[in-house]
């Protein structure tokens, strides 16, 4: 596998310098004035692909969370009395310059992460694309909707949706764009103000991104970032905001889901998976072979939605593999600022020991690494080939946790039933693929496996690029759903309003209890045999 030179510094970064980097940590909320780079309180930011500090962040306390959410909820009050078309226009604005700002983005992006530029672009693509879906769908989505009264023609019923207040995003390192995007825009679309805690690794792209929707037009204080340490500012930021959403591990996930239960605010987490691919007997082994180094290795294997566990159909099996070793070894390693390389780095020394554990624990139960199983520190201090280990035993940390890394372990099974079985025996629930040449037939495997999303014949972008349709996970894979009018309408509550024509309703004074009592049963036995007599009318005519 070859690779490209790293970066030695910020300044290698095209459109970066140092100060850059410090004018945005400027943009930390803070309920003080800060002491300078050089506090006690404040965190260091290293660059994975050289282990160099980049630059020194405030680390936030519970103090300046309460400050940023009351800045944010002073805010919210007029953002959502602003009519929905215009909070729209400011989004789609916000789209454009992220399009717009993509170079000092992709270098922020690259140097926070040590992903490659290839896997930057990919999520940067993200931004702009769920701008465009929340401008043009979120004020349908938001706006009011007639329902059917308890008694048609005598009373209505309409539901208004009202922004829930100040919404928490808590995002990951591993795509700290999109996975903050993802949330913070629909909130504010929404009516809603948005306080972004970022991960403490990764906090200077959630600030530039705060600069631009600055830029756009967002009224100020309704996008505030705080930063700090998770068990710090976590728990403050949850018990003063009116909704939290969060992307992270699923044992951070319980500890958020119980805290917001505890104050009765809504939530939404999308958490980890053990994602599993399935290789039907008539796929095309090529295809699926180029599928599965993307599926199983983008962003070095640090995306959510990776597959990590292969069943192949025994029939499929020999050829699947030979296919796949041979795509996975043309695999290019490296974190330059150019398009050469495939992956990039993890993303600091302990994702580096917990992927080296997983695949030493599989070694040690037997398994043979069919390729890769190697740390490479000459590409960069944490960068590991992508690697395929087959002979797993069932009971390997390999198999049964998240492993967040470039590892894939590829197991026969005797059929396509049995893919889908193996692919059930998880706890975890968010995505997955099926690959076939027949589509109808993988379509139908798909409805079968417990995950959120299941895509046929493609790694994860058929769904999670399908920003109108709802994504999130099954059982220990989460809870809600980004994306689609479900990812807008989140952040609202509803409120419905009857209205009676005929004042109050209740047993008329001039009619014996007894005949109405008998005369309303009557009516509705009429009234429900015309409805399913209409129903089957309708179900008659929809098959010619």
């Amino acid at each position: 596998m070859s690779s490209t030179d790293p970066p030695t510094a910020v300044n290698d970064a095209p459109t970066l310098a140092a100060r850059r980097l410090s004018v945005l940590a400027d943009r930390v909320a803070r309920s003080r004035p800060d002491d300078g780079d050089d506090a006690p309180d404040s965190i260091d930011v290293f660059a994975p692909a050289t282990t160099e500090r980049i630059g020194r962040v405030p680390a936030c306390d519970a103090d300046d969370v309460d400050a940023a959410v009351e800045r944010a909820r002073d805010a919210q009050a007029a953002w959502a009395e602003t009519p929905a078309t215009e909070r729209a226009r400011v989004i789609d604005r916000f789209g454009d310059l992220v399009a717009d700002r993509r170079e000092e983005l992709l270098d922020v992006l690259q140097l926070e992460t040590g992903k490659s530029r290839r896997t930057a672009v990919e999520e940067l693509f993200d931004v702009p694309t769920g701008c465009s879906y929340v401008a043009r769908e979120a004020p349908d989505a938001l706006s009011e909707e007639r329902r059917r009264g308890v008694a048609p023609g005598i009373t209505t019923a309409t539901v208004t949706r009202e922004p829930v207040g100040v919404v928490g995003v808590i995002s990951p390192w591993n795509y700290p764009l999109t996975l903050s995007m993802a949330d913070a825009v629909p909130a504010l679309a929404a009516g809603n103000a948005v306080v972004c805690k970022p991960d403490e690794k990764t906090p200077y792209g959630a600030l530039l991104l705060s600069e631009l929707l600055e830029v756009a037009g967002l009224p100020d204080g309704l996008f505030q970032v705080v930063t700090g340490g998770g068990p710090t500012i976590g728990p403050p930021l949850i018990d003063a905001v009116d909704y939290v959403a969060f992307t992270g591990s699923t044992a951070t996930g319980r500890t958020v889901a119980e805290r917001a239960g505890r104050n009765l605010i809504g939530c939404s987490l999308e958490l980890g998976g053990n994602n599993p691919l399935v290789v039907c007997g008539d796929a095309d082994v090529d295809e699926v072979a180029r599928g599965a180094a993307q599926a199983c290795f983008s962003n070095a294997g640090q995306l959510c939605l990776s597959a990590e566990r292969i069943y192949v159909v025994e029939s499929a099996y020999d050829a699947f593999l030979d296919a796949f070793v041979r795509e996975t070894e043309a695999l290019t390693l490296g974190t330059g600022y150019d398009y050469d390389a495939d992956l990039g780095s993890l993303v600091d020394a302990d994702q580096l020991a917990r992927v080296e554990s997983h695949v030493d624990d599989a070694r040690e139960r037997g398994a043979t690494v069919e390729t890769g199983g190697n740390a490479r520190p000459d590409v960069a201090p944490y960068c590991y080939d992508p690697t395929i280990l087959t002979g797993v035993d069932p009971d390997a940390t390999v198999a049964c946790e998240e492993t967040f890394g470039p590892v894939a372990t590829v197991t026969p099974v005797p059929d396509a039933g049995a893919a889908v079985a193996a692919a059930n025996d998880s706890p975890y629930g968010l995505n997955a693929s099926v690959w076939t040449g027949d589509r109808e037939r993988g379509a139908e495997l798909a409805r079968g496996i417990d995950c959120g999303t299941v895509n046929v014949n493609d790694a994860f972008l058929a769904t999670w690029g399908a920003v109108d349709a709802p994504m999130g996970g099954f059982g220990d894979s989460g809870l809600g759903r980004r994306h689609g009018p479900e990812g807008i309408r989140r952040y609202t509550e509803t409120r419905t309003v009857g209205v009676s024509r005929v004042g109050p309703l209740t047993f008329p004074d001039r009619v014996p209890t007894d005949w109405f009592v008998r005369g309303a049963f009557a009516g509705m036995r009429v009234a429900r045999g015309a409805r399913r007599g209409a129903d089957a009318l309708r179900r008659r005519l929809s098959r010619r």
